[in-house]
């Protein structure tokens, strides 16, 4: 269901997957992130989605005025996953309400898995 903002002039219809973009763009920018997963994954396997398919990574909930964001990330190992949370939450809420005007509620990080590098 898309979000629907009123003004003098019209009315703005933003669709979820504008929100799951934009969502997903910023994750992205975040250091010790590897990807987006693909999300509620019932065979315990992981799969690390392409840039094309960030959406798939990203669910949107609108609430009357609000949206809520879950992201399923997948992390480099060796980073804090804690302080790659708290930089995903504040850069995607930031993005999302500087490029659509609609208030964020909340940003809840869900993390799918860790990715080792391999030694060359």
């Amino acid at each position: 269901m898309p979000k629907t903002i009123n003004n003098q002039y019209g009315d703005i219809k933003i669709d979820e997957n504008v929100f799951a973009s934009i969502a997903g763009l910023a994750a992205m920018e975040c250091y010790g992130l590897v990807g987006m997963a693909a999300r509620g994954t019932t065979d315990n396997l992981v799969r690390l989605l392409r840039k094309e398919h960030l959406t798939k990574g990203v669910k949107v909930t609108i609430n009357g005025e609000e949206v809520n964001i879950d992201l399923f990330i997948i992390v480099q190992f060796g980073t804090k996953i804690s302080v790659v949370a708290d930089n995903i939450i504040g850069k995607v809420k930031y993005n999302v309400q500087q490029l659509t005007g609609v208030n964020v509620n909340k940003v809840n990080v869900y993390v799918q898995g860790v990715r080792v590098q391999k030694e060359k």
